[in-house]
């Protein structure tokens, strides 16, 4: 990258937005001066300038929750960076995966866009469940029922997703991929592998 095209502030600084290469979630946003940013190409793992202590910091050097740098990109202004990185462990001080967790519009939240970790967000979810049971949850009682109960349905849900496909509506073969989806999802959790498991493993057979 030629750092020449980019233009900090009158700080020297530019802001950097961190986010998950696996899922597309935006993890963080911090500051990078040059010298930061040229350690992270130099290392392959984030480091920024913290404008509160006045000093650089390596993203996990403490925690171990570490970022491993897959691109840096720069925008059609040449002000802010975008940098995609595998995240190790969450990203965020409080211990949530991204520093976005809180919302402040809850009442719009149902008219946006799927994001594009739709999936990992379900998938926590029913994390959520496996450790903190609800009695009323379907989730749950398929959790508490077991691998063969959940690979019955899983069968189910796969036949009736080629039944559809084959004579029903462009929304019913929808359906019925989302509750294939859901069902591997807790085919997953009831395993104890992780999402981002599989989209390594995407990710590796892309390449």
């Amino acid at each position: 990258m030629d750092l020449s095209t980019l233009k900090f502030n009158d700080q020297g600084l530019i802001p950097a937005i961190i986010q998950d290469c696996l899922d597309g979630t935006v993890l963080m946003l911090a500051w990078m001066n040059e010298a930061s940013l040229h350690k992270t190409l130099l290392t392959g793992e984030t480091w920024f300038w913290s404008r509160s202590r006045q000093e650089f910091w390596h993203k996990g050097a403490t925690s171990g929750h570490t970022q491993a740098v897959q691109a840096v990109r720069y925008d059609c202004d040449q002000d802010a960076l975008l940098i995609t990185v595998k995240q190790t462990g969450v990203a965020c001080h409080l211990q949530e995966r991204s520093c976005f967790h809180q919302v402040l519009t809850p009442e719009f939240t149902h008219k946006s866009l799927p994001t594009a970790d739709m999936l990992s967000q379900v998938f926590r979810i029913i994390e959520e469940r496996k450790q903190n049971p609800v009695p009323e949850s379907y989730t749950n009682r398929l959790l508490t029922k077991g691998q063969n109960q959940i690979l019955k349905k899983l069968g189910e849900e796969s036949v009736e997703v080629a039944i559809a496909a084959s004579s029903e509506t462009r929304e019913r073969v929808i359906s019925e991929v989302s509750d294939v989806l859901y069902h591997l999802l807790v085919l997953l959790a009831h395993e104890n592998i992780d999402i981002l498991e599989v989209y390594q493993e995407l990710q590796q057979r892309r390449r």
